[in-house]
């Protein structure tokens, strides 16, 4: 008989080696999951749609395959969850999206068709910010997920539920995507790690955009090593990383003037340098003097609706039902800008990336917070900046990963980034934090 499981406590990458002792079963597994989503999710609203019946037949397949001896790879048996904006063939697919709401995706995206012939199960599709263009993921058209960690605030987004399903053990690990910081916010604000690859690392084949420009796809679990696991198994593959941080370049910007955010935030930025010094890096002083967060996240903000508004132009020739008026103004607002505004923010960002990356050649590791600000109640008004230090990564197409850092003075998880050029460096990097 296999030991009790419980999913709130274990990740993606414990439970080859629980499976490989015998300790429990793919099977096992999976039902303590989706046990902890009937008994959950009518109050954390993570899920879309919930795919039990094929989730335990694969689990089946895969507690047979670890009985033999004949796993496909250490991801095989884990339960994950899907972000709905990725295609996960004969769910729903919709992005959050009313007007899609009920199409069905006929095949899988590239990166769920990669995780299953790894042995991953599909335990279903979560919620998201409309058309994964805002942070709170609270959806006029699937409901408004809730922070696992305090009830009545954010989980962030546009990735939410993909983050409150895992930090309320409800899936091993999540995918969702990232645009202007969509998979880091959100595992800042529920106290996860949260990997986002390079640009096209994980192919984007079978997601539904917002940016073709800015799109990642990424990854949110327990431990950075989750992330890995699963990204690797994604599409993402990386050498294996540093043996030592010893030498290795971290530069810390001071970025307190160019973004409001509170003093908490700073020192949890600031302990978590000191650690890594106390490893073996070595602090360089180097910054992007001429980078403006907040002028350049307008610049993706722009370019994002543009793309937008190009992707989601079939269906809104028939008619805008099933368009919240916030998201279909965005998207117009971004249509209705001169050519040459848009032409002179493409432009910007090229700029940015070709400076970001030139940057990134005298560093191994940047280290920011991951977010301006902790989670925060759905009463209150909706921060601006809160993409102000992750949007970078996108802009420059690097990895970037969120790491918890402890919480906040009322208790609220605090976090840190790690981005760079080289992932197998970022993410070992990001593992020293944990």
């Amino acid at each position: 008989m296999t030991a009790p499981f419980n999913p709130s406590s274990t990740g993606a990458a414990d439970l080859a080696s629980l499976y490989r002792q015998g300790d429990t079963d793919p099977v096992a597994v999976t039902r303590a999951y989706l046990d902890r989503i009937a008994d959950l999710d009518g109050q954390v609203r993570a899920y879309n749609q919930v795919l039990g019946p094929a989730a335990l037949e694969a689990a089946a397949a895969s507690a047979h395959r670890w009985a033999a001896g004949r796993p496909l790879s250490a991801l095989d048996g884990v339960p994950i969850a899907v972000k709905a904006n990725i295609a996960v063939a004969g769910a729903f697919w919709h992005a959050g999206i009313g007007a899609y709401r009920d199409r069905v995706a006929a095949k899988d995206a590239d990166c769920v068709a990669r995780l299953r012939a790894a042995g991953a199960l599909i335990l279903g599709t979560v919620n998201m910010h409309e058309g994964a263009l805002g942070a709170t993921t609270d959806n006029v058209w699937f409901g408004r997920t809730q922070n696992p960690l305090r009830a009545g605030f954010t989980p962030g987004g546009s990735s939410g539920g993909s983050a409150a399903c895992v930090a309320a053990g409800m899936a091993a690990a999540a995918l969702g995507s990232d645009t202007m910081g969509s998979v880091r916010i959100p595992s800042a604000y529920c106290g996860l790690a949260g990997y986002k690859p390079a640009r096209r690392a994980i192919s984007l084949d079978g997601v539904i955009p917002l940016s073709t420009t800015l799109d990642h796809v990424g990854v949110h679990g327990r431990t950075v090593a989750d992330c890995a696991l699963v990204a690797a198994h994604a599409g993402a593959v990386s050498p294996r990383g540093p043996a030592s941080l010893s030498g290795l370049r971290l530069t810390a910007p001071d970025w307190r003037a160019r973004v409001d955010a509170p003093d908490n935030i700073w020192a949890a930025r600031d302990n978590a340098a000191a650690r890594l010094l106390a490893g073996g890096m070595t602090l360089v002083d180097a910054d992007l003097p001429d980078y403006q967060p907040g002028q350049a996240r307008r610049l993706g903000l722009l370019v994002s609706e543009v793309e937008g508004l190009n992707a989601h132009a079939a269906q809104l020739a028939t008619g805008d039902d099933g368009f919240s008026a916030e998201f279909l103004g965005l998207l117009r607002w971004g249509g209705q800008q001169p050519a040459t505004k848009v032409a002179a923010a493409y432009q910007g960002l090229d700029a940015i990336r070709l400076t970001g990356l030139a940057w990134l050649d005298i560093v191994d590791a940047v280290l920011l917070p991951t977010a301006p600000q902790t989670a925060f109640s759905f009463a209150d008004p909706v921060p601006a900046n809160q993409a102000d230090f992750t949007a970078l990564a996108d802009f420059i197409g690097c990895p970037a990963v969120a790491v918890p850092a402890g919480l906040s003075p009322d208790g609220l998880p605090l976090s840190v980034q790690v981005m760079g050029r080289d992932a197998a460096t970022v993410l070992a990097v990001a593992s020293a934090l944990e």
